[in-house]
């Protein structure tokens, strides 16, 4: 193995570049002896080259293209933390690897729309593309599905994947805030992506599962198979009413293997209040991972933010230093096969909140139209009244999505419904 500096090209200095160049500048002794090799930075490329950043820039080589310093025959290992699924990422990691150069990236929307021919193309170059920083900040959940669990068959992948959604409804539970004061809070405090939606949509999140569900799965990486709905219709008489069932609301990616395909959501759903899961708050991310083996896996962290997504890149780096070298999502690009996409298509039970009219019968419509779809029902709870109308919960035991929006059709039309129903999936965990 080599033992001359493994020389990193660095595209993108915002918060985990910097992070990145922070680390190699306080740990060069312990990455040395850890790898074999010296790492070092060579050149880099961002946006603005006269911005104050908080660390020297000027023993690096500047290049104003990412493309250019992707070419750069000083270059090794080019890192892409500018993000972005077209345009400059995505054209300057296609020349890195033409030219024969290793990818690290923290770019998960990239990843999750066009990985699979990237992962062909590299693979063919016989250069590596690693992205653990993509998913869960400084969680190591893919080195530890790729190789710490290669043996198992994967069963389930689920988790909370973005730090910014779980922190809205954490924070609306403990200070009884709507949804509204807590999305203006996150953009103060900086939490949101440029296009919020990304955050509180479910976007950002359904990249990292479709990751994860291909590595698990051994499938072709499919964004547009992941069920997405995001937490903008949470409000907090949900969040009240589940805590008085013994729940959480929590956004969930889950994907699973199941008779009619691969099923990828990532949507608002009820976990027990004593799971892991429920007891997750803040910005903190989690991932569960089941195995046929080795049982269930939960790995907890920071999911954002300097130094656990830096760490996370580094993680990378080290890793080629060693002269590890793994297909991008663990079995050959070539031999991932392309799972049809089941919708939906495990049954659980369901959360339901009514508005019903303080009328005799009214319950019973609802039931009867629930009984005439095959859904029974496992508790139900009714509030104080509401003016004219009454608040009823409803918690079914198990069944299809399919056949619940049916029966949610029919009860939005009766006579007896004065608001659209909300219905949340309970997930067992």
């Amino acid at each position: 193995m080599t033992t001359a500096p493994l020389r990193l090209g660095i595209a993108g200095l915002g918060t985990v570049g910097i992070g990145v160049v922070k680390i190699i500048r306080q740990n060069a002794a312990q990455i040395s002896a850890r790898t074999g090799r010296n790492v070092v930075i060579t050149a880099v490329s961002a946006r603005s080259r006269d911005r104050d950043r908080g660390v020297p820039l000027t023993q690096f080589a500047w290049e104003e293209d990412p493309v250019a310093l992707a070419r750069r025959d000083d270059v090794d290992i080019f890192v892409e933390l500018m993000g972005g699924h077209e345009g400059a990422a995505k054209n300057a990691i296609e020349a890195a690897l033409a030219a024969g150069k290793h990818v690290v990236t923290a770019n998960k929307a990239l990843l999750a729309i066009h990985g699979q021919k990237l992962a062909e193309t590299a693979e063919a170059a016989g250069c590596q593309i690693r992205y653990e920083a993509a998913v869960a900040g400084g969680i190591p959940v893919i080195k530890a599905l790729t190789e710490g669990l290669a043996a198992n068959r994967i069963q389930r992948v689920m988790g909370v994947m973005n730090g910014t959604c779980n922190y809205i409804l954490t924070r609306m539970e403990a200070t009884g805030q709507g949804y509204n004061v807590l999305f203006d809070e996150c953009a103060q405090l900086g939490y949101l992506e440029a296009d919020p939606n990304l955050d509180v949509g479910g976007i950002d999140a359904g990249h990292k599962l479709a990751l994860l569900a291909a590595i698990g799965f051994g499938t072709r990486v499919d964004f547009d198979a992941v069920e997405l709905e995001g937490i903008q219709n949470i409000t907090l008489d949900d969040i009240r009413r589940a805590g008085d069932m013994g729940y959480r609301i929590k956004l969930l990616g889950v994907a699973q293997m199941t008779g009619r395909g691969l099923e990828q959501r990532m949507s608002p759903c009820l976990v027990p209040a004593n799971s892991p899961l429920g007891q997750l708050e803040g910005g903190t991310n989690m991932v569960v991972i089941e195995g046929d083996s080795v049982g269930q896996i939960v790995l907890r962290g920071a999911g954002a933010g300097e130094g656990p997504t830096a760490s996370a890149v580094m993680a990378d780096v080290c890793d080629i230093a060693r002269g590890t070298r793994l297909p991008v999502f663990g079995q050959p690009a070539r031999s991932l096969i392309g799972a049809p996409a089941a919708r939906s298509a495990s049954a659980a039970p369901f959360y339901l909140r009514l508005l019903l009219q303080d009328k005799p019968g009214a319950l019973a419509k609802v039931a009867t139209v629930l009984g005439q779809e095959g859904i029974s029902i496992h508790r139900m709870r009714q509030y104080e009244h509401a003016g004219d109308a009454a608040p009823v919960l409803i918690v079914t035991h198990k069944c299809t999505r399919s056949q619940l929006d049916q029966a949610l059709e029919a009860i939005a039309a009766l006579d007896v419904v004065t608001q659209t129903p909300v219905a949340l999936r309970i997930e067992q965990v």
